[in-house]
C-alpha cells in the first residue's frame, strides 16, 4: 500500500519536470525570433536572458517563502504564472507580446525549479534514492527539451512560418494539465522552518560563506550557462558551417536533448549505486574532451557526435550538485534550494557572451564560451572539499 500511495504522490511531480524543460525552447525559438523581427545576432543572445534572469531576482525570495506557502502551493502558483504567459502571445502578436511570453514563462520556471526539487524530497525520503528520483526528474525534463523543438515545428507546419508562436498555447495546455493533476493529488505538506519571509534574503545569501556552498552554486551556475549556450549554440553552429537550413538545424539541439535524456536516464540507475563524486568526475572529463574536439574539427557527423557528446556527459551534473548542497546543511534546505536556483540565472547571463562573442570572431567564438563553463566545472568535481 505504502508503494502504491508513493507512486500516486510521486507521478505527478515527476510530470512537473516536464513543464519545467519548457523554457529549453528558447534555443530553438529563438532562430524564429531572429527572422520575424530582423534582430541581430547580439539581440537575440538576449532572448534566453529574458527566462532565465528571473532565477536571479526569484530564487532566494520564493525559496524563504515556500516556508509560508508550502512546497506543493508554490509549485501550483508556478504553474499558473506559466500558464498565463502561453496565452499571450494570442493576445496580439509583437516583440513585446513575445517577450513577455518568454517572461512568464521564465518566471513560472523560476518558482517551479525553486519549489519542485524540494517537494519531491516530501515524498521520497531516503537521500540516495533522492539523487536518483532527482536524476529522474532530470530525464523527464530533457525528454520535454527534446520535444520542445517539435512542437514549434508542429506549429509552423501546420499554421505556417508566421504563426510559430502558437507552440506557446499547445505548451500552456500541457501546464494545465499538470497544474490539476498535482492539485488533485494528496501530498503531506512539510514542517515549517523558522525563516518564513524574504527578510532572511540577506541571512541566505550569507550562506555563501560557506566555501562549500559558494562552490556548488557557482557549479549550478556554469552547468546551467553551459546546458542553454550548447542548446543555444547547436543549430547556429550546423547554420553557420555547413549551410543547414534552419528547419534542418533543429536536428542539432534534438540531438543534444536526446543524449542528455539518455545520460540522464543511466544516471537515475547508477547513481543509486556509485559515488556522484567519481561520476562527476568521469562525466565532466568526457564533455570537455567532447567540446574541444567541437572546436578544433571541422566535420559535420563529428560535430554532431561532439554535441550529442556534451549532452550526454553533462546530463546529470546538475542533480549530483545541487543533491551535494542540499546535503551540505539539511535545516536550511528551503534556502539552500532557493540560493541554487538562483544560479540558475547562468543561464541568461551566459547567452549574451555567447551572442557577443558569435557576432565579433565567429561561431568558435561562442564555443570556446561553452568550454569556459566546462572549466569551471571540472574545478567544482576535482575540489578536495567535495563529499561523496
Amino acid at each position: 500500500m505504502k508503494k502504491k500511495q508513493l507512486i500516486i504522490q510521486l507521478l505527478p511531480i515527476l510530470f512537473g519536470f516536464f513543464v519545467m524543460g519548457f523554457c529549453d525552447i528558447v534555443g530553438f525559438s529563438s532562430d524564429y525570433v531572429q527572422r520575424a523581427f530582423g534582430w541581430s545576432s547580439a539581440m537575440t543572445g538576449f532572448v534566453p536572458s529574458l527566462v532565465f534572469v528571473w532565477f536571479l531576482f526569484l530564487g532566494i525570495p520564493v525559496g524563504n517563502l515556500m516556508n509560508r506557502w508550502g512546497r506543493k502551493n508554490t509549485v501550483l502558483l508556478s504553474l499558473g504564472l506559466t500558464l498565463i504567459g502561453m496565452f499571450l502571445p494570442l493576445l496580439a502578436y509583437n516583440s513585446f507580446t513575445c517577450m513577455g511570453a518568454y517572461a512568464f514563462l521564465g518566471i513560472g520556471n523560476a518558482i517551479l525549479q525553486v519549489s519542485l526539487n524540494p517537494l519531491l524530497a516530501n515524498v521520497v525520503r531516503q537521500q540516495r534514492l533522492l539523487t536518483s528520483s532527482l536524476t529522474a526528474g532530470q530525464v523527464i525534463k530533457a525528454a520535454s527539451s527534446f520535444v520542445g523543438p517539435e512542437i514549434v515545428l508542429l506549429a509552423v507546419s501546420n499554421f505556417g512560418v508566421g504563426k510559430w508562436y502558437y507552440c506557446f498555447p499547445i505548451l500552456g495546455c500541457i501546464t494545465l494539465f499538470s497544474g490539476l493533476w498535482l492539485a488533485a493529488t494528496p501530498i503531506a505538506r512539510e514542517k515549517e522552518s523558522g525563516c518564513q519571509s524574504v527578510l532572511s534574503l540577506g541571512n541566505t545569501f550569507l550562506l555563501l560563506k560557506d566555501r562549500t556552498v559558494l562552490i556548488l552554486f557557482l557549479g549550478i551556475f556554469f552547468v546551467v550557462g553551459l546546458d542553454v549556450s550548447t542548446n543555444f549554440i547547436s543549430s547556429k553552429l550546423m547554420v553557420a558551417r555547413f549551410d543547414w537550413s534552419v528547419e534542418a538545424s533543429r536536428l542539432a539541439p534534438q540531438l543534444y536533448f536526446l543524449s542528455r535524456t539518455t545520460g540522464a536516464l543511466l544516471g537515475t540507475f547508477l547513481l543509486a549505486r556509485l559515488s556522484g563524486r567519481s561520476y562527476f568526475r568521469v562525466n565532466i572529463v568526457a564533455c570537455a574532451i567532447a567540446v574541444l574536439t567541437l572546436v578544433f574539427i571541422n566535420d559535420e557527423l563529428i560535430s554532431l557526435a561532439a554535441i550529442a557528446g556534451i549532452g550526454f556527459f553533462a546530463s546529470s551534473v546538475f542533480s549530483i550538485i545541487y543533491s551535494m548542497a542540499l546535503q551540505v546543511r539539511v535545516d536550511k534546505a528551503n534556502q539552500i534550494s532557493g540560493l541554487m536556483i538562483t544560479a540558475i540565472s547562468g543561464g541568461g547571463i551566459v547567452t549574451p557572451l555567447m551572442g557577443a562573442a558569435i557576432g565579433s570572431v565567429g561561431i568558435t567564438g561562442g564555443v570556446w564560451v561553452v568550454f569556459a563553463c566546462v572549466i569551471y566545472l571540472c574545478f567544482c568535481a576535482f575540489a578536495r572539499y567535495q563529499k561523496s
